[in-house]
């Protein structure tokens, strides 16, 4: 039977020594899920208890930049997956279950919960940038273009289109001022409907997939909760949960202004890193997430802030290039 699984449903060499190092040497293995990363999750039952194992197998991932962030959260009053036990050497970490009730998944199945679990989301990023800045590196202005240029490196190739690097730094450059941080805080970098759990009859909320985490501008991790990559957000959802934040953080127009310049920023990022997850990875899904990311970005390269970003795509990126790669690439060499 093991020969009708496929190898990434398999656990890793090790974990099987691992678990009974710790305690849970007759507990049932069974995969939970991957991401875009090498990362993958299992969950342990044994009895009436469960965890879940983490295999972020060396070189690829580094697991100890999730272990430092998880303590962090808790420590700070967040609920985090707690480390139960670790192995760095092979990347095998065993945390504590959060469930399987997703944010994502609830207000997919009832939109009348949609304002309420959005409105708490947005009410812990609040709670977020009133902690000191935890434990990780800046996110500069390095940083943000380091990433933004991933839609020249990536999607520009994969749709024929043969961008100019120095001009499109130059357009980013001449708006990051508005992305600066005077007081930076944790920015957890993925904070989406499908990386927050609900967590028991209280449902509180879990948190998943920060081991990313810089200090930066409070408005990033916003961005990532309304214009979420991988789900629709009504644009009156978004407003209404802008408006709560701004009301609750007493900030106007300049934190509006970073909200759009980062959002644009993370778009076409994100734009650029599912292409990659097409080209290089194999992974062609991502690549279908890509329209919806565009109407983010459009959205964002609307506002007047973004004007010489939004110059920029106007000349180099023509309309008919903008949507799924994997479906314009064909088009693109047959016309060619």
């Amino acid at each position: 039977m093991a020969d009708l699984i496929p190898p990434s449903m398999l656990p890793p060499a090790g974990a099987a020594a691992f678990l009974t190092a710790h305690g849970w040497g007759e507990a049932l293995i069974e995969p939970l899920a991957g991401d875009a990363s090498f990362r993958r999750y299992f969950r342990v039952m044994e009895g009436n208890r469960s965890a879940v194992l983490m295999d972020a197998p060396p070189p690829h991932e580094d697991c100890r930049p999730f272990v430092t962030m998880a303590r962090w959260l808790e420590d700070a009053g967040f609920l985090a997956p707690a480390i139960l036990a670790l192995d760095e050497h092979q990347g095998l970490l065993l945390l504590s279950d959060l469930g399987d009730v997703r944010l994502r998944e609830t207000v997919d199945q009832d939109s009348d919960e949609e304002l309420v679990l959005y409105a708490q989301a947005v009410d812990l990023l609040i709670d977020l940038t009133r902690q000191p800045a935890g434990p990780v590196p800046p996110y500069d202005r390095a940083v943000l273009h380091r990433e933004a240029a991933l839609f020249v490196e990536w999607y520009c190739p994969a749709v024929g289109i043969d961008a100019d690097m120095d001009s499109y730094r130059a357009a980013w450059d001449a708006v990051f001022d508005h992305a600066h941080a005077a007081e930076p805080v944790t920015v957890l970098r993925d904070y989406h409907a499908e990386n927050l759990m609900l967590v028991g009859d209280d449902r509180r909320l879990g948190l998943l997939d920060f081991q990313d985490a810089l200090a930066g501008h409070p408005a990033y991790d916003l961005v990532s909760l309304l214009q979420d990559a991988r789900r629709d957000v009504d644009p009156a959802i978004e407003t209404t949960m802008l408006d709560r934040y701004c009301a609750a953080s007493k900030v106007g127009d300049d934190f509006l202004r970073a909200y759009h310049v980062l959002g644009a920023q993370r778009n076409a990022k994100i734009i650029g890193i599912f292409t990659r997850l097409w080209k290089r990875d194999g992974k062609s899904r991502y690549a279908g997430l890509c329209p919806r990311v565009w109407t983010y970005l459009e959205r964002d390269l609307a506002q007047p802030v973004l004007a010489p970003v939004a110059a920029w795509f106007d000349t180099n990126v023509p309309a008919d290039r903008r949507g799924d790669p994997l479906a314009i690439a064909p088009f693109v060499a047959t016309s060619a």
